[in-house]
């Protein structure tokens, strides 16, 4: 699962280093060193999950999340030079996730990270039914319409990161490090377009014009959830 981090935080280096330690193949960063920016992101982006300066050049980060939370859940990191007690416990209380004092160890704060991105992972099933569809990633058994599918490896791993992502976009980069994992070095992206491609062939009435696996132009696939 692709999660976006939004970062809220003036200091531009602090900032940056965040970045860089959080850095991983499923995350993308976006930065601001305001609130005001800060909600133009929120507006217009997917956020997983915001690390948030408490004392920002145009107002308070606590006084950010209980703004938030009338709207959003959102989990929410704060990371301030405040250390009482009192004010952890006032960030608790408006909402906050989770909070982090300056100075702090980039080590200690992927750990919080990975806290929270857990919390957010789907339930993973080993047996899914879709519409007509039957996956059993466990036992390796597939079914369309009650027939059984065979599936090559690559095909089954691809299958079951798309089905574990319904709904959202998964990125082609994504998906090819995690199926050819290892021999990245050695699979470009036509592979990847060629594996959709007989995965649509063996699932869909029409691979031409699919209804499950469709192409997310310039970005990757989606199992497309139908209303």
């Amino acid at each position: 699962m692709e999660h976006n981090l939004l970062i809220i935080e003036d200091d531009k280096k602090l900032n940056e280093g965040i970045c860089l330690a959080l850095k991983a193949p499923d995350r993308c960063f976006f930065k601001c060193g305001t609130l005001k920016e800060a909600r133009r992101l929120l507006a217009e982006n997917r956020i997983s999950l915001i690390l948030l300066d408490v004392n920002l050049p145009d107002g308070n980060g606590v006084d950010f999340v209980r703004e938030l939370r009338e709207r959003d859940r959102t989990p929410v990191i704060l990371i301030t030079v405040n250390n009482m007690e009192v004010d952890i416990v006032t960030g608790l209380e408006a909402g906050a996730n989770d909070y982090i004092t300056k100075p702090f160890s980039l080590m200690v704060l992927r750990a919080r990270v990975e806290v929270q991105l857990r919390g957010l992972e789907p339930v993973k099933q080993s047996c899914l039914t879709i519409d007509r569809f039957t996956f059993d990633f466990e036992k390796m058994e597939f079914f369309r319409e009650g027939q059984p599918v065979e599936l090559s490896k690559t095909e089954q791993k691809l299958l079951k990161l798309l089905c574990e992502n319904r709904g959202a976009t998964v990125k082609r980069s994504y998906l090819i490090d995690q199926v050819w994992q290892g021999d990245t070095e050695y699979v470009d992206e036509h592979a990847l377009t060629v594996a959709v491609k007989r995965l649509r062939d063996k699932l869909e009435t029409d691979s031409a014009n699919p209804k499950y696996i469709k192409t997310v132009y310039g970005i990757g696939y989606t199992w497309a959830v139908k209303p």
